[in-house]
């Protein structure tokens, strides 16, 4: 057995014993977490990491997946980063603007959040400035080059172990809202 592998059952394994057995998923009966618990344990995981995984479709329609150095998510939780003009994901994003970004935590049994919408590209020198990091010295050389991704994110899905929100135990699906509205998503 490979040493992943390993981690992976033992991952699983104290999950199992942290969560009670009727904690996972939505019961047919029980209220489904609402629009503030799920943002705030999404906040919370969100918080803890300084990269993510930022998913993005080739011209294939195949997931091209790569770890991003996100800002923290604005109040209705748009996410930027930078990139290049000229890189595969901003040529990705022109020519389909649904992408997905990923942050997890199970090291400590936390959990993860899928935010999922349309990302643009913006090249606004103010916008620009406004999020300017030191090392984009050394990452992009020709300043010109630099964009913003901007992800206008329009689902969120959360398993926050310690906020007690879990994947439906049928399905594994996780506790999620739709921006724009009200009511959870089971």
């Amino acid at each position: 057995m490979n040493r992943s592998f390993k981690s992976s059952v033992a991952f699983f394994a104290l999950v199992a014993l942290l969560a009670p057995a009727a904690a996972w998923g939505q019961e047919k009966n029980q209220k489904p977490p609402d629009r503030a618990k799920i943002l705030a344990a999404a906040r919370e995981i969100i918080g803890a990491q300084t990269y993510c995984a930022l998913a993005t479709l080739d011209e294939t329609g195949r997931p091209q997946v790569r770890t991003m150095n996100p800002f923290p998510p604005e109040e209705d939780m748009t996410v930027y980063f930078a990139t290049s003009v000229k890189s595969r994901k901003a040529e990705q994003i022109r020519r389909d603007p649904r992408v997905c970004v990923y942050y997890a935590d199970h090291s400590k049994a936390v959990g993860e959040v899928s935010l999922m919408g349309k990302a643009v590209l913006v090249d606004d020198p103010q916008e620009i400035k406004k999020r300017y990091r030191e090392y984009w010295k050394m990452a992009f050389p020709d300043q010109k080059l630099l964009v913003l991704i901007k992800v206008m994110v329009d689902e969120v899905e959360v398993v926050n172990y310690k906020q007690g929100l879990y994947g439906d135990r049928l399905t594994f699906r996780a506790p999620s809202i739709k921006l724009g509205t009200e009511e959870p998503q089971k």
